[in-house]
């Protein structure tokens, strides 16, 4: 990979592109153009699936581990590739890796799309992601070698619009997908429309796109990717299938096998760095920076809040609050267009703020997080989604003023040659953020909901009791009723798959069945208990449970205002020219 253009003067390093002519390859917003169409894709598929989470579930019957994994797995495997695809792009060619990775990338979209069931759609999500890994990294090298100096600083702007808006769009297009409902496909279009931008991309970028690779690229470090790829899986594999299965020995065995891996690959890659004819995947004096090792840690704990806000946001409204995709994604559209706004003028933040651009991001994150939870304390279940989006706006803001200048800033402290392979190292470190975000509030979210359960169908019990009297059930009865509705309603919310009908609650439909109340006043208890306790304590229970998750993120982008604090502190004028982040 290659050092990217912070706005520090340094020399060029070793392998690096040669210099593109002052006017740059005549064709080269067409290749701009086909480059960022696969960022885009790549950036959609990271948060696409989140709003087709509760129908994905329904239709291929899946436990929420499985639907935690088609969200978590592609960050993974996508940060597993990342470093690894820019070196084969170094020894390789960048254009023939970029266009492996873009083939494989529409033929994992298609099988994707065509998953008969969620086992088959987890090993898609996989090879899609490794295919991600691809040709991400070449991206920002072709940028490089396509334009001039003069040219270079609007397609690298280009290029963080495109990974900030693939990022943020993904729920609002998903919701309006699934909403069209194109040739009965629901959930499975979301994967099916990259497959015409894909073979686009492939056809263009063929004729148009120009090879290059390092000429003095040495060969792959398998060993260090083999050890980095187990380090990563035994840490993330266990967090989300972990309590569905109540933490059995082999989840605890990989937790603490992990950091043991993570550490063996650090010393192996500080072992092939003292090697003068070896290329480690990192070479460990990067660890001496303060601006690298601070950098990896914020890019950890900040990228472990947003996707994880919104797979729980997502789930809340549309299985708590009952609202379809499309709705859900449109009252995701103030943070999205804040975001915009705020990728675009942080240039301009930056330089008159410098460093102090991504503590004003995380300030304006952790507001609208507050407002988030303010919100949701006050209207309880009786919350429209539209009194979000103030708040989500102002945390959107915050979003676009850290996204887009993070990895420029952070290497912009970076004062030595081996810029590219730290940027390549904190993209991954970001990527199992997003992994370890998803899986941590998904153990938290689903946790609460169970702890929440008996507060939420308490709420609901004084308006049943009410309804079933006006419907002339006896005391008794309502009694009987209201004690076996909220039986019911504790164990399906205890229970590891929400979809399944607990014992509990399949005995009171039998019941109701062999009653002998007339039916007339059967059809009023029926409507008593699921058309009104039920959705009440359904909406108490998840805005409750969101409310509490939202702490997480408020844990994650306190802690990342603080790390920043910690970053070698960067002029204002020495970051001139800062590419896009994530």
């Amino acid at each position: 990979m290659e050092s990217i253009d912070t706005g520090v003067q340094a020399a060029a390093p070793p392998g690096a592109p040669p210099a593109p002519s002052a006017t740059g390859n005549p064709a080269r917003w067409v290749i701009l153009a086909v480059t960022l169409s696969a960022i885009f894709m790549q950036m959609l598929d990271t948060t696409i699936t989140m709003v087709a989470l509760p129908s994905l579930q329904s239709d291929l019957g899946a436990t929420f581990a499985e639907i935690q994994l088609v969200v978590a797995v592609y960050s993974l495997a996508f940060a597993c590739t990342l470093v690894t695809g820019g070196r084969l792009g170094d020894i390789h060619g960048r254009k023939k890796v970029f266009l492996i990775g873009m083939l494989g990338f529409t033929i994992a979209s298609a099988l994707c799309g065509a998953a008969p069931d969620s086992t088959f759609l987890i090993a898609s999500r996989i090879l899609q992601g490794m295919c991600s890994g691809l040709m991400f990294p070449q991206v920002l090298s072709i940028i490089q070698v396509t334009f001039s100096t003069q040219e270079r600083p609007k397609a690298l702007a280009m290029y963080g619009a495109s990974v900030g808006l693939g990022t943020v769009l993904g729920p609002v297009l998903g919701g309006w997908l699934i909403d069209l409902d194109i040739f009965g496909t629901d959930w499975r279009a979301i994967f099916y429309v990259n497959l015409p931008i894909g073979l686009i991309a492939l056809c263009l970028g063929m004729a148009k796109i120009p090879e290059s690779s390092a000429p003095g690229a040495q060969r792959l470090d398998v060993t260090g990717a083999v050890i980095l790829t187990a380090g990563l899986f035994s840490l993330i594999l266990p967090l989300v299938i972990g309590r569905e299965h109540d933490w059995p020995g082999w989840s605890l065995v990989l937790l603490v096998l992990s950091p043991l891996l993570l550490a063996e690959f650090f010393v192996y890659e500080n072992k092939l760095t003292k090697l003068v004819d070896r290329s480690p995947l990192v070479p460990t004096g990067l660890f001496r920076e303060r601006s690298f090792t601070v950098g990896l840690i914020i890019s950890v704990v900040f990228f472990a809040g947003i996707p994880s806000f919104f797979m729980t946001f997502f789930m809340s409204l549309q299985i708590g609050f009952n609202y379809t995709p499309i709705s859900a994604g449109l009252v995701s559209l103030g943070f999205a267009a804040l975001i915009a706004v705020g990728s675009a003028r942080s240039a301009a933040v930056v330089k008159k703020l410098g460093t102090k651009t991504l503590a004003l991001g995380t300030g304006l994150l952790l507001i609208g997080m507050a407002g988030v939870i303010g919100t949701l304390h006050w209207a309880g279940s009786d919350l429209h989604g539209y009194q979000l989006i103030p708040s989500l706006m102002v945390a959107g803001l915050g979003g676009g003023f850290f996204l887009a200048p993070c990895t420029g800033i952070i290497l912009a402290g970076i004062r030595s040659s081996n810029a590219g392979s730290a940027s390549g190292m904190l993209a991954t470190v970001q990527q199992v953020g997003i992994a370890i975000g998803i899986a941590v509030a998904g153990i938290l979210f689903y946790g609460l909901l169970g702890t929440n359960a008996d507060d939420a169908s308490a709420s609901a019990v004084p308006q049943l009791r009410s309804d079933l009297a006006a419907a002339g059930v006896a005391e008794a009865q309502q009694t009987q009723i209201s004690t076996a509705f909220t039986t019911c309603f504790h164990d399906k919310m205890n229970q590891k798959d929400l979809t399944e009908t607990p014992a509990s609650c399949a005995r009171i439909q039998q019941e109701m069945a062999n009653s002998p109340l007339p039916q007339e006043v059967k059809q009023k208890v029926k409507s008593a208990v699921l058309g009104k306790a039920l959705p009440e304590a359904r909406k108490a229970n998840f805005g409750d449970s969101f409310e509490q998750v939202v702490y997480w993120q408020i844990g994650c982008f306190g802690l990342s205002c603080l790390l920043v604090l910690a970053l070698p502190r960067i002029r204002p004028e020495d970051v001139q020219d800062v590419p896009g982040g994530a």
